[in-house]
């Protein structure tokens, strides 16, 4: 009898706080995750379902910010590219590669997420941010979008953490055109991946039916009060999180 309620409540609870602070700090698929292991589904399956799950909250950022993409059209169309062949490629290894490949990896990924949400800023200030006239680094831009991708497709926690770290280093442009960006490419790489997975991966789609709308509302209301909250708290508790995750799916 509690596990005929708890599941339910606990999806549409983490969904609303993903949206949430996927709105405000990014990161909010690494709250999913955990969730949807405890309601006993595997890695693999937790993870087709949460891609899918978080792929809808993408499309309204995308679509509200499309105006900031004017002017850089051959920036669009080549990191653009990159998100597609990079996350179809990241579709294809998680599929093609045995199961015991993704159990043994996806810690380490998990903990990547958690280690570069928590010194995203410090690796920018190693790597160094172009001068403010200076050209795009067009390889590093391209090259960097498709490993971002990679990874997005074949685990896609914390990947607009990662495309936006890219995107602020190689490229020059202002702050609120390049998280424009970081959409646009975010909802490209979920569509590739909802496709994908849709077709041919273990989705639990009542789930996913639980989370959407939940993730929806999170975000329409993360993002209303987003310039209120502490962004670096919400960040920090999501690197906490993601890092006890990983340490759990190394001893489980």
């Amino acid at each position: 009898m509690f596990t005929e309620w708890f599941e339910p409540v606990l999806l549409v609870v983490v969904g609303f706080l993903s949206g949430a602070i996927n709105a405000v700090a990014g990161g909010g698929s690494l709250l999913v995750f955990p969730a949807l292991l405890a309601t006993g589904m595997s890695p693999l399956v937790a993870n087709v379902t949460n891609a899918v799950a978080q792929g809808p909250g993408f499309v309204g950022a995308a679509i509200s910010q499309r105006s900031d993409l004017n002017g850089a059209r051959r920036r669009v169309w080549l990191t653009s590219a990159a998100a597609v062949v990079g996350s179809a490629l990241g579709c294809a290894l998680l599929m093609v590669l045995p199961s015991e490949v993704f159990d043994a990896v996806v810690p380490a990924l998990v903990g990547l997420s958690a280690v570069l949400m928590a010194f995203q800023n410090t690796i920018r200030g190693w790597l160094g941010t172009p001068a403010q006239d200076a050209p795009d680094r067009t390889v590093l831009l391209t090259v960097g979008i498709f490993l971002a991708s990679v990874y997005g497709g074949y685990f896609g926690g914390a990947r607009s953490v990662i495309l936006i770290a890219i995107l602020v280093l190689a490229a020059t442009d202002t702050m609120r055109r390049l998280n424009a960006l970081k959409s646009w490419l975010g909802m490209i790489g979920s569509a590739v991946t909802l496709v994908v997975y849709a077709l041919i991966a273990p989705v639990d789609w009542i789930a996913v039916l639980m989370l959407v709308p939940t993730t929806v509302l999170g975000g329409y209301a993360g993002g209303k009060v987003a310039q209120k909250l502490p962004a670096n708290l919400l960040r920090y508790l999501v690197v906490v999180i993601a890092a006890a995750v990983a340490v759990y799916l190394v001893l489980d």
